[in-house]
């Protein structure tokens, strides 16, 4: 009756749960128990009464509860030891490196083109050198490869490299905005192609009052919205639009040629003399001293003469 009093009590095999002694204080004292003959399962109706049953229940309680806790000791300590060793063979996190501008728009997937552009003027060069020695930070505007595609056809190929250089520095601003401090600049803006054009090409940049509103940026001749921003960790901050930035100051209308002024008399004026024209003027001008001089000298001589005529006849 104990070892099936125990079965029933501990699922685990009575030896690995107290010791033969308490046991056989048990089967000394056994407890009043009552047999099911359905489910021929027993039911403890009483506990030994004696002080030696009594010693034995308790001694049977502190072994168990000993028992459990030294499982629950060894299993804590198992998890410390596995979590000890992978710390310790976790490699330490590398050292985060200096911001790559074409790293952050090779991630986004979508800038090829601007990434060409940005090697072949070997603007990628001189940002990520600023980024590297730069107090202030740099914010870059990165056309995607559908605002390229959507140019009129030529439109690169049309201006030389020089103003392909430009027109990639006109996507960068020498300082590093946030799209909340972009409502709080004073427009126009400066871009990198300012500094290199003497303050030319600048842009705008406008947020609406209402929240929730895009960041749009202008040029004067095209406006897009900031689609999303890919980075906004300083130093640097690169925001995705969906069109090419172009400047003023290269696509912009030409001023026409100036017209002649029209003459005196109303009639339209004559364009300006040629060269040949102005010497033969200056020419002119230069022998009309020479022609009123010998005028005079006919002039005297024929006087000479005069006299002379008259004063051999009075001879």
């Amino acid at each position: 009756l104990v070892k099936q009093l125990l079965k029933e009590l501990y699922p685990l095999p009575q030896s690995q749960l107290i010791p033969a002694c308490i046991a056989d204080k048990y089967s000394q004292h056994p407890p009043t128990l009552q047999q099911n003959p359905t489910s021929h399962t027993h039911t403890l109706l009483a506990l030994p009464t004696s002080a030696a049953a009594a010693s034995a229940a308790a001694a049977t309680i502190t072994a168990t509860m000993s028992y459990f806790a030294f499982i629950f000791a060894a299993f804590f300590a198992v998890i410390a030891a596995r979590q000890a060793l992978a710390q310790k063979a976790a490699p330490a996190p590398a050292p985060a490196g200096p911001p790559n501008i074409t790293a952050v728009l090779a991630k986004g997937g979508q800038y090829t083109t601007f990434i060409r552009l940005l090697k072949e003027s070997r603007v990628d060069e001189q940002i990520n050198s600023q980024l590297n020695n730069s107090f202030n930070g740099l914010t870059v505007f990165a056309p995607t490869d559908g605002a390229f595609n959507s140019l009129k056809s030529g439109t690169l190929n049309s201006i030389s490299q020089q103003d392909q250089i430009e027109l990639v520095l006109y996507h960068v601003l020498p300082k590093f905005y946030t799209l909340s401090t972009f409502a709080t600049t004073s427009n126009p803006l400066n871009t990198q192609a300012s500094a290199a054009g003497g303050g030319a090409d600048t842009l705008n940049v406008t947020t609406g009052t209402a929240e929730g509103q895009k960041v749009n940026v202008s040029t004067g001749i095209v406006e897009t919205p900031i689609a999303s921003a890919l980075t906004t960790d300083f130093p640097l901050a690169v925001y995705s639009v969906d069109k090419v930035l172009l400047p003023y100051d290269l696509f912009g209308p030409k001023s026409p040629a100036s017209a002649p002024l029209p003459a005196a008399d109303g009639k339209p004026g004559k364009g300006p003399k040629s060269a040949a024209g102005s010497a033969e003027s200056a020419g002119d001008s230069s022998s009309a001293p020479e022609s009123n001089f010998s005028r005079w000298r006919a002039f005297l001589l024929g006087a000479g003469l005069v006299i002379s005529a008259i004063g051999s006849a009075f001879c």
